[in-house]
């Protein structure tokens, strides 16, 4: 399993400094290189999609890095203090 979550740090996408709730949107704004509120408004509109949009967000939520490269899911299958 390190593998894989050193795999997902090793791309360099991270959790945005514009947070708002997760940074997931941050992070996607600033790597294509938009508007972080258009990308905001796109996640919300995928919400009505069902199960796609909330799931995706959560999934993705549990894998992005934070700005220091902790993982959320890793921290809670490696028994640390769980996400932050």
């Amino acid at each position: 399993m390190e593998r894989f979550f050193n795999i997902i740090r090793s791309t360099g996408f991270r959790r945005g400094p514009e947070r708002l709730v997760a940074g997931l949107a941050g992070s996607i704004a600033q790597s294509l290189g938009v508007n972080v509120w258009l990308v905001r408004l796109l996640v919300l509109v995928s919400f009505l999609l069902p199960v796609i949009g909330l799931g995706l967000y959560l999934l993705l939520w549990a894998l992005t890095p934070w700005q220091d490269g902790s993982i959320p899911l890793e921290r809670v299958l490696s028994g640390q203090d769980g996400p932050r």
